[in-house]
C-alpha cells in the first residue's frame, strides 16, 4: 500500500519553530530522494526542500537556511524542520518524491504562522 501521511503542523507565531514528520508507505518512498511541498492560499503547490544523498538539504532561497529535512529510513518518517518561521511561510504542507507530478499525495499538515 502506497501512502503518504503527514503530521505536525500547528499554529506559531513569527520567530517560533514546527517540526513536521512524514510517514511513507510503499517501498518507492525508501528509495527515491524524498521532499517536501507546500501550497498556500490561492497559490499552486510548490517544491521547498528535498533531501540530499549525503544527507543534506537542498531548498529554495525563500526558506534556505531556515528549514533542515532529516531521514529515519527505520520507521519510514522523513521530517522537515522549520525555524524561524515567518507569516508567508503559512500552508498545507506535503511529503513525496522530489520532482513529482502526479495525483497521488497526502492530507497535508496546516502550518500557520501569525501573531
Amino acid at each position: 500500500q502506497v501512502q503518504l501521511v503527514e503530521s505536525g503542523g500547528g499554529l506559531v507565531q513569527p520567530g517560533g519553530s514546527l517540526r513536521l514528520s512524514c510517514a511513507a508507505s510503499g517501498i518507492i518512498y525508501r528509495i527515491k530522494p524524498m521532499g517536501w511541498y507546500r501550497q498556500a492560499p490561492g497559490k499552486q503547490r510548490e517544491f521547498v526542500a528535498g533531501l540530499n544523498s549525503d544527507g543534506t538539504t537542498n531548498s529554495v532561497d525563500a526558506v534556505k537556511g531556515r528549514f533542515t529535512m532529516s531521514r529515519d529510513n527505520a520507521k519510514n518518517t522523513v521530517y522537515l524542520q522549520m525555524n524561524s518561521l515567518k507569516p508567508e511561510d503559512t500552508a498545507v504542507y506535503y511529503c513525496n518524491i522530489v520532482g513529482y507530478l502526479g495525483n497521488h499525495w497526502g492530507q497535508g499538515t496546516q502550518g500557520t504562522v501569525s501573531s
